[in-house]
This record gives structure tokens, sequence and C-alpha cells, in this order.
């Protein structure tokens, strides 16, 4: 009998308690591994973003202090043309081939592609605006993005649950840039144009606070930590349009 029973004991399941012993030792270390991927996730994105905006910051700066350099690219619109199609293609590349922008090195080569590319044109851009107003508008963005950012890791509000908004508001600009397009044939309007490049101006610090908390990871809507090049992508155009607004509003053209 006591041997029948002290079988019967060993073959009984076992407790809650003994069951569940080591889940929450196991469930601690998932979580510390997510935030050690998402902090190495963050570190990368804002390196290579880094780096974009620096090679940004001296291809504008280039265009617009060096007058030998300015004269030949205001003399040759064709190479903006050119850089707007290098432009447009990576951008297609990057955002809608989900297999390629993962997969190194034509990422890598793809991004610096589209970061030159797009670095060119503002400096195009620029160089029609006097030194003043480019330091300005350069200045401005940075004190914006800073604030951004810092709003985005310290605050509890969630932008990535507002995207309906965000959507809303570039169909407006969309149809705004669409009745510009009618209206400047028929003479330019300032205000207009003004109110226009201050809407594109707060919509795109609304996307760079959109886009910052995706890349944290911590609300409703986050972004995957192999779609680093996406994320960075995102930055970065937040960043340029932001600027690219700011010098319409106070950019001034050269005399």
């Amino acid at each position: 009998m006591k041997k029948g029973k002290q079988v019967g004991d060993d073959n009984e399941p076992p407790s809650y308690q003994e069951a569940t012993a080591g889940y929450d030792e196991m469930e601690a270390q998932f979580a510390w591994d997510d935030k050690t991927i998402r902090r190495t996730f963050i570190r990368k994105v804002y390196a290579i973003l880094m780096v974009q905006l620096l090679v940004t910051v001296a291809i504008v700066s280039l265009f617009s202090f060096c007058a030998p350099v300015r004269f030949f690219i205001q003399t040759h619109p064709s190479l903006y043309m050119a850089s707007y199609l290098m432009f447009f293609a990576t951008y297609i590349a990057l955002s809608c081939c989900g297999e390629l922008r993962r997969q190194f090195p034509w990422n890598i080569i793809l991004l610096v592609l589209f970061t030159l590319s797009m670095a060119f044109m503002m400096g195009f851009v620029s160089s029609f605006y006097n030194t003043k107003s480019v330091v300005l508008c350069l200045g401005i963005t940075t004190l914006v993005c800073l604030s951004v950012t810092v709003f985005s890791f310290q605050t509890k509000i969630d932008v990535t649950s507002c995207h309906g908004v965000l959507f809303s508001l570039c169909m407006v600009m969309l149809l705004c840039a669409i009745t510009l397009s009618i209206v400047v044939p028929f003479g330019y309007v300032p205000w207009l144009h003004a109110l226009y490049a201050v809407g594109g101006a707060i919509l795109f610090t609304l996307f760079l606070a959109f886009d910052t908390q995706l890349l944290l990871g911590n609300k409703r809507y986050t972004i995957s930590p192999e779609e680093y090049v996406f994320a960075t992508l995102s930055l970065y155009l937040d960043i340029i349009y932001l600027f690219s607004f700011l010098l319409q509003i106070m950019g001034g053209g050269r005399r």
C-alpha cells in the first residue's frame, strides 16, 4: 500500500506555484532583452541621422557661402532635375521594397544616394536665399527638433494614436497645394504662400513627434527594430521638410 501511494504521488501533476516558478524570471529577462534591442535600435537610427544631417548642412553651406559653386548651380538647373529623379527613385525603392531596405548593403547604398540627392536639392533651393536667412532657419530647425525630441521622450501623450488627424491634415495641405498651383499663374499672393508654409511647418513638426514616438516603442504603435533604415528615412524627411517650410516663411531672396 505504501509503495503504491508513493508511486501515485510521483505521478501527480505539479502545482501552479511549481509550474510557474521560473516564469517571472523569464518575463523579466525577455523585457530586459527587448529594452536592450530597442536602445541599440535608437542609437543606430540617431547615429545614421546625424551623419545625414551633417552631410546636408555641409552641402547647403557650400552652395550658400561659396559664390562660384552657387553661380554654377544656379546656371545649371538640369542638375536639380537629375537629383530630383534620383531622390524619387531611391525614395520609392526604400519605402515600397521592404526586403530591399532590410538587405545589406543595398539599403545603405540607397540611403546614401537618397541623402546626397536630397542634400543637393536643399542646397540648390538654399542658394537662392541670403545666407542670414539660411543660417537662421538652420538654427530654428535645430531648436525645434531638440524640443520635439525631448517632448516625445518625456511626455505621456500618445501622438502615434493621432494618425487619423495627421492624415486629414495631409489631405488639407494637398488641397491647398493644388489651390496654390492654380492661383500662381494669375499672380503671386505672399500672404497665401506664407500661410501655406506655416501650415506645412506645423504639420511636419507633428510628424517629427509621431515618428520619434514610433521609434521609442513605448506607445500604441511602434516600428520594428529591423526597420532602422525606414525610421531614419522618416525622421530625416521630417527635418528637411520642416527646414524648407521655415525657409519659405523667413527666407529672404538674394539681392
